[in-house]
């Protein structure tokens, strides 16, 4: 029963965040200003860039400790692999957008789209850190996985927030956008679940796994919010570090 409900608040906490995000709808008076959207989406970068280092790379880079002067490799393999995963991902969505019958996608559509793509590789990675912290010999400790399940949740708000507003600014219902806003993150929990039971089944991977997730984490970062972050000029870069702070904090006092 233990394990149960710490399956089932692991795979929910950030699925809150995101909910909790496109709550902010409610709170509406007024257009949010691009300079707040920008800020938002810099500090969920560094959150997601610490947490891939910390909560993720070092760890699958320690678990390899046994292959000696390669120790590297299922950390670099995982990257990599993980990066060309988003990427394809991201390629076929472009291809399914530009086809004659789907012009009718709005900018809004394709930010929902990202987001929830995105999410994707977040989930797996809630998963992979749950596998290792349930795992006999504790592969991933229990302040690791707190750290990258609290990191993404935090940086779920704004995910949310940039779903659901526009929508509301658009004049759609606010319940009806709230609930799109929380749907962007619902892919978090099923892939989550999906991620944990098959990694216990093959927990020699697990380094490969871990840095995986991150590979995708942080090519969403590069590729598509801190470019989004900077766009006519922009700066993004002390709430990237802003964010990015917050996490090596959460690290090291969960840690």
């Amino acid at each position: 029963m233990t394990e149960i409900l710490i399956i089932f608040f692991g795979v929910l906490i950030p699925f809150v965040g995101t909910s909790l995000g496109a709550a902010v709808v409610y709170t509406l008076k007024g257009r949010i200003s691009e300079k707040t959207n920008k800020t938002m989406l810099g500090f969920a970068s560094g959150i997601m860039l610490a947490a891939s280092v910390w909560s993720l790379l070092i760890p699958s880079i320690e678990l390899s400790e046994n292959l000696g002067k390669i120790s590297f490799l299922p950390a670099a393999a995982g990257l990599f692999s993980g990066s060309v995963f988003v990427y394809l991902v991201n390629a076929l969505a472009k291809n399914v957008s530009t086809r004659p019958q789907n012009r009718m996608l709005n900018k809004t559509d394709m930010l929902f789209l990202a987001v929830t793509i995105h999410n994707i590789p977040e989930g797996m990675a809630v998963g992979v850190v749950l596998a290792g912290m349930m795992s006999p010999d504790g592969r991933v400790t229990a302040a690791e996985a707190i750290t990258l399940i609290a990191g993404i949740a935090i940086q779920n708000f704004p995910e949310g927030a940039i779903i659901s507003a526009p929508l509301a600014l658009e004049g759609m219902n606010k319940t009806k956008a709230f609930v799109y806003g929380s749907m962007s993150g619902i892919v978090e929990p099923i892939f989550a679940v999906i991620t944990f039971f098959a990694v216990r089944f093959i927990l020699p991977v697990l380094p490969f796994l871990l840095s995986f997730a991150a590979g995708a984490m942080i090519y969403v970062v590069a590729d598509d919010l801190i470019p989004e972050a900077k766009e006519e000029g922009g700066s993004a870069a002390m709430s990237v570090i802003a964010g990015f702070a917050l996490m090596m904090i959460l690290d090291v006092a969960l840690g």
